[in-house]
């Protein structure tokens, strides 16, 4: 039985999860680890460098010479990909694209949730994703699967694009993408997006992030007792 308390909070895209995780990371005094950051690294990588997705001699080559480090600041998760800070570079339109193909590959992902189980074996950690409850951590005493509806996703999704001085896309566009991404989620072979059974869904389709926060918290407190 863990003696640290694990939180996963799994979901689609643009469903706030990264806000809602690193909210209640502050909160209780965890850990936040941006596991999406992870996978949008990897990609960003593979991306530069023209890596042959399907080539698995090409991938592991690429995976052997990637180095990813989190550095926290404010609770904000920065990332670097080998000593280069990609935080903002990883939430570009291209890796958003392209993303849920690299994530489906089985050697990405065998490499991803090592390291990411490894972070988890003994601190208290917040961790979302598409899989951290079905797969990276399946005894995670906390598991939230978030969803809202696609319009308002979307809408969120371009607002924050926006806000960050992306005048190319449209709102279309996003949607696109994000349907784009849910079916690939879904439907890959490996690990696809899945609520666990022991999973308690959150719609925050019309919750304001505070609302969000109480809620999660709500779930979380009877487990703190376990661990103090």
């Amino acid at each position: 039985m863990r003696k640290n308390l694990v939180i996963a909070i799994d979901g689609y895209s643009s469903c706030g999860k990264s806000t809602l995780a690193k909210a209640l990371a502050k909160k209780l005094g965890f850990i936040y680890i941006d596991s999406g950051a992870m996978y949008r690294a990897v990609t960003l990588y593979f991306i530069r460098n023209e890596v042959n997705i399907n080539d698995p001699a090409a991938v592991q080559n690429a995976l052997d010479n990637i180095e990813l480090n989190f550095h926290a600041r404010d609770y904000n998760s920065h990332i670097t990909l080998n000593g280069e800070e990609v935080s903002e570079e990883i939430r570009q339109m291209q890796v958003s694209g392209y993303v849920s193909e690299v994530s489906a590959n089985k050697q990405v992902r065998v490499e991803m949730v090592r390291q990411q189980q490894r972070m988890g074996k003994s601190k208290n950690i917040v961790m979302d994703g598409r899989d951290i409850g079905t797969a990276v951590f399946e005894d995670a005493q906390v598991k939230l699967f978030m969803t809202a509806d696609p319009k308002v996703r979307a809408e969120r999704r371009f607002n924050e694009l926006q806000s960050k001085g992306d005048q190319v896309t449209t709102l279309e566009e996003v949607f696109e993408n994000l349907a784009h991404r849910d079916y690939a989620d879904t439907t890959r072979k490996e690990s696809p997006l899945v609520r666990a059974e022991d999973a308690i869904i959150l719609d925050n389709t019309e919750l304001t992030p505070e609302e969000q926060l109480k809620f999660a918290l709500d779930k979380a407190t009877p487990f703190l007792e376990v661990i103090s």
